[in-house]
């Protein structure tokens, strides 16, 4: 990927002397921006073009160039890509469009080019983006009209987008706000390079301190979730715009975990478990982006809390609301800071929001020691001063920049965060102090918020890599048989092979053995009917529970045959299962299902209505380990409920993770044959005395009819 940023030799296939077409752009760009390498232009007709001498054909170049861009028709495009891969170029950008986007045609001369490309060890951007930029080595291999009048300053900032006109306009975005750019890279269709290649180039460039993605789409999902890897390992924040939501990949889910794990919650889970911070709008990828630029490495708030200072006590309590809607706290002040504010200005209220009032911009000297209260304060909160007119007075200005400058340089780490809307140079001064500066209040709360998300996410990146497991896809000697997916009797006897706690049971045929399982187990007992062919049991009257003697065993399986005979007369009954009427403890529901990118996913949440209704689940990709899904059950809203609320005895949470660590290994080995798996209910019983599965499904990937199951304390 290096040859996009630092080439020395730059040819433009279908270069043209008009700037303002699509192969004129690039040579202009070159040329007014400085670029110190040599440029190519590559035109049929020869001659010259803006000044340089342009060439017939690539081969005519008198040094093969180290990186093309190609600026032609799609189906000259397929030709000029050859060429490039004949004259041993070893990057190419292909700006055109009228590729995979434009029908069957153009897919067919896109997957040519990717093969191309990679038959011939050539990376190959595009087709149809808005190409690259390696700002310092003033490389242009892009046409974008953010570049036409404003070049950016070298800086920090990487930003990789699928989209051209995204991360163009992110681009003009940050070059308008004084942010500086180390690289920009859009993919377009991505034959080639994709999201994930960005992403790994950026963080191993030493000029990149935060990457901002604008992603619509995730094809490889294995390739996602290394890139991220390693942008954590090389310690380079992500902040991820992800627009839309993945496709479903069954049109109606077999099991509750199918609908449940949304393919959106996957992405959302693989970001965090990555490292990666999701931004929900583009102002704020690009505000925080700029602010996690001047706080890396070391200056990110590390407490949800914020010390709010304004010149009048409505703005106070306009960012007290926003601030606690953000989930932030307002910590109260220590004595001695409120003792240092009042003696500095009198005037002032001394709680958390501060009401500094208009005395507070009288003089530099005041302002800096109110301020360095506020830094000394022993909460540690993050300092956060609103500014609403004071910038657009030049003696207020002169004040605010000399008082924050000072400040800066007397506590260098101690977060600090400035509201104000402008005017631009101000602002830009603030910023260049190294102090991050949000547009409005709301922003700002965002913003903040997600700085100290952003600081757990690093604190966390040591014990990640070594919490991860890998399990290996199932060998032919140990594929499920095809009588496990038949019904819920025969999924659980798959699981107790596996190792899960399933409770003790039987299948029986006749009542006299259902007595004799029942005494076996012990009272009272449930009978439930066995059969693929009725999806809801307990509708069908299949169900009997909390029976107690012989009588009712005898009783209960009569009626539950001549229901079923009733409300189902052609159904394949396989029998009838008895098992313990268990009380007490917790329901869990957890389960797999197959995300179309990501593979099998794992879920965990409060069974019952709370997961269906409240949707209180948590989701990641399979396989987790052990400490991954206890982190899971304890992120659950109605944990406290596992955890000994209301002097309840806490559940054994331990052993719900190991339940849904091992699921999830289990899925993975099994990943050819299986396409959901349901647990539900599993009963979390007292801390030590584990779990117990009380109902199963396994859906096969050929998506055989499967019934449901019953949510109920009948194993």
């Amino acid at each position: 990927m290096e040859a996009f940023f630092r080439a020395q030799r730059i040819a433009v296939i279908g270069a043209s002397s008009d700037p303002a077409k699509i192969g004129g752009r690039p040579v202009h760009l070159l040329r007014k921006h400085g670029y110190p390498g040599t440029v190519y232009p590559v035109n049929p007709k020869g001659g010259e073009i803006q000044g340089l001498r342009a060439y017939a054909t690539l081969a005519d170049t008198p040094h093969a160039p180290e990186l093309a861009l190609i600026a032609v028709p799609a189906p000259m495009a397929v030709q000029a890509v050859r060429d490039c891969a004949e004259r041993g170029v070893p990057a190419v950008v292909v700006l055109s469009s009228g590729f995979a986007e434009a029908g069957a045609e153009g897919a067919a001369w896109q997957a040519e080019i990717g093969s191309l490309a990679r038959r011939h060890g050539m990376r190959l951007l595009g087709p149809n983006c808005l190409g690259t930029v390696g700002v310092a080595e003033r490389a242009i291999g892009s046409f974008s009209v953010a570049l036409e009048d404003h070049y950016p300053q070298p800086g920090a900032i990487g930003i990789v987008s699928q989209s051209g006109n995204i991360g163009s306009y992110t681009l003009q975005l940050l070059v308008q706000r004084g942010a500086g750019i180390s690289r920009m890279v859009t993919t377009g269709n991505e034959a080639d390079v994709d999201l994930a290649d960005g992403i790994v180039a950026l963080a191993r460039d030493p000029a990149t301190g935060v990457i901002l993605c604008c992603m619509e789409t995730c094809r490889d999902g294995d390739r996602l979730r290394q890139a991220l890897a390693i942008a954590r390992e090389h310690r380079t924040p992500v902040l991820v715009l992800k627009i839309g939501a993945t496709e479903q990949g069954q049109a109606a889910a077999a099991s509750h975990t199918g609908a449940l794990a949304a393919s959106d919650a996957v992405i959302d889970a693989v970001f965090r478990r990555h490292g990666a911070l999701r931004m929900r709008s583009h102002e704020d990828l690009v505000e925080v982006g700029l602010a996690v630029s001047q706080l890396m490495p070391d200056r990110l708030p590390g407490k949800p809390a914020v010390t709010l200072v304004a010149a009048s006590g409505g703005f106070g309590i306009m960012m007290a609301d926003a601030m606690s809607q953000a989930g932030l706290e307002l910590p109260p002040l220590a004595q001695p800071t409120r003792e240092r504010i009042a003696a500095a200005l009198p005037s002032a209220g001394t709680n958390n929001p501060v009401d500094a009032s208009a005395q507070l911009s009288s003089r530099p000297d005041v302002l800096f020691e109110v301020l360095s209260a506020l830094q000394q304060d022993p909460g540690e909160s993050t300092t956060v001063l609103f500014l609403s007119l004071a910038l657009y007075s030049t003696r207020l200005r002169d004040i605010y920049l000399e008082a924050l400058a000072r400040l800066r340089a007397t506590y260098p780490r101690r977060p600090l965060v400035i509201i104000s809307s402008g005017p631009a140079d101000a602002v830009a001064q603030i910023q260049a102090l190294g102090i991050p500066t949000f547009s409005s209040i709301d922003a700002a709360a965002r913003g903040i918020d997600a700085l100290v998300r952003l600081a757990g996410l690093e604190d966390s990146a040591a014990p990640h890599a070594a919490a991860d497991v890998t399990v290996a896809p199932c060998c032919d000697a140990a594929a499920l048989p095809d009588e496990a997916f038949r019904n819920e009797y025969a999924a659980k006897q798959a699981l107790v092979a596996a190792g899960f706690e399933v409770p003790q049971e039987s299948r029986v045929q006749s009542a006299d053995a259902a007595v004799q399982a029942a005494e076996s187990i012990g009272y009272p007992v449930v009978l439930k009917i066995i059969s693929a062919d009725i999806p809801h049991k307990t509708e069908a009257g299949g169900v009997a529970l909390n029976l107690v003697d012989a009588a009712a065993v005898r009783g209960a399986y009569a009626r539950i045959l001549e229901n079923v005979a009733r409300h189902a007369p052609r159904a394949r009954v396989d029998g009838v299962l008895v098992a313990p009427m268990l009380r007490g403890g917790t329901e869990l529901i957890a389960g797999i299902s197959r995300d179309p990118v990501f593979g099998p996913v794992v879920m965990v949440g409060m069974g019952g209505i709370y997961a269906e209704v409240l949707r209180d689940v948590a989701v990641q990709p399979a396989p987790v380990s052990e400490a991954h899904a206890q982190a899971m059950i304890r992120s659950l809203r109605l944990f406290p409920l596992l955890d000994g609320a209301r002097g309840q005895a806490p559940a054994d949470v331990a052993a719900a993770a190991r339940t849904v660590a091992r699921l999830s290994e289990f899925a993975c080995r099994h990943r050819d044959q299986v396409a959901e798996i349901d647990l539900n209910p599993i009963l979390v019983r007292p801390r030590g005395e584990g779990v117990a599965i009380l109902d199963a499904l396994i859906v096969p990937v050929r998506n055989a009819p499967v019934p449901e199951h019953e949510n109920s304390h009948a194993a």
